[in-house]
């Protein structure tokens, strides 16, 4: 396995790796991604196996702009629109394939949707640029565990198993592009990320109530709504009002609770941006075997604070 400081002669190399059907961890904005030849079904299938991710699970495909993006998808007023205002940057479009559209069909899932992104980072771009295709692009992690944002926590989630990790330093956001279901009228947000529910809306208007994740009957339509998701090894608790032995504590703003075996603040000046970005790095840095637990507290239920939440619920949620 190398880490590599990404050069015109690295991106080369990885490149010519993925266009075999190798896998290669990229840097984005949001979180590093486990990277794939899109419209390469043993490519699609390697990240799966990588994963352990279920089947069922569709994966974003990354784009390097709105020109690529229309060679896989059928795109409307508001889409394109969407588009031209949000991209690059932390917001996946679930939209209709194009009948031609040449993305394995493991990727989709089966469904005849497809979710892309643009992302905003130089060396995501010109990675997919040095491909010359779409790249299937999950959070470089094994499935439901807490996503990484440094090409350290990469290298020490996959080792050996990932040869080629591109390390574009930590990521700005920190947080999971926002998901906005597009194939329906009004458009809806299927999970919360990087990009506000009120910036979508202002853009495009009027949005449905927010998708509720699958069941037991039906399968995802995006990446990230299964119930338990970016989960630590330990045991997460929510809201607490006091600490139980051994646990740590993932703070924000002026906490009081006392206690607690460890404390790591996402931010002390109550900063949501900033919470954001440090929230996967501060799980991992509690996630220890000294520790019997960690205990959470939510962050105020606006703007990038809906997304960190959502995060800290699907992190607690019941593990199957």
């Amino acid at each position: 396995m190398s880490i590599l400081t990404p050069s015109d002669d690295t991106l080369q190399v990885a490149a010519a790796h993925l266009r075999t059907g190798g896998l290669v961890g990229f840097p984005t904005e949001t979180v590093y991604g486990l990277g794939g030849d899109a419209t390469s079904e043993r490519a699609v299938a390697a990240i799966f196996e990588l994963k352990g991710r279920p089947r069922f699970n569709p994966l974003i495909v990354h784009v390097s702009n709105l020109k690529m993006a229309e060679t896989l998808a059928v795109f409307d007023r508001r889409s394109r629109f969407l588009a031209q205002r949000q991209w690059p940057g932390p917001l996946t479009m679930v939209l209709k394939k194009r009948p031609d559209c040449p993305v394995a069909l493991l990727a989709t899932a089966g469904l005849d949707t497809v979710a892309l992104r643009v992302p905003d980072h130089p060396v995501a771009l010109a990675l997919i640029a040095a491909v010359g295709r779409p790249l299937a692009g999950p959070s470089a992690n094994r499935s439901g565990a807490v996503s990484p944002t440094t090409a350290e926590h990469v290298e020490r989630e996959f080792g050996r198993h990932l040869p080629i990790i591109l390390d574009g330093g930590a990521c700005r956001v920190g947080l999971e592009s926002t998901v906005v279901d597009l194939t329906r009228n009004p458009a809806a947000i299927l999970r919360a990320g990087g990009v506000t529910t009120e910036t979508i809306a202002a853009a495009i208007g009027e949005l449905a109530d927010p998708v509720p994740g699958p069941d037991a009957e039906t399968a995802p339509r995006a990446p990230g709504q299964l119930a338990s998701h970016y989960a630590p090894r330990l045991k997460l608790r929510l809201d607490p009002t006091e600490a139980q032995p051994g646990e740590a504590l993932l703070a924000f703003g002026q906490h009081a609770l006392e206690g607690f075996e460890a404390v790591v603040n996402l931010s002390e000046s109550g900063n949501l941006t900033e919470a954001a970005t440090r929230l996967f790095a501060a799980l991992r840095e509690l996630d220890r075997p000294e520790f019997s637990g960690i205990a959470a507290m939510m962050v105020p239920e606006r703007g990038l604070g809906v997304a960190i939440n959502d995060r800290l619920r699907r992190a607690a949620a019941p593990r199957k």
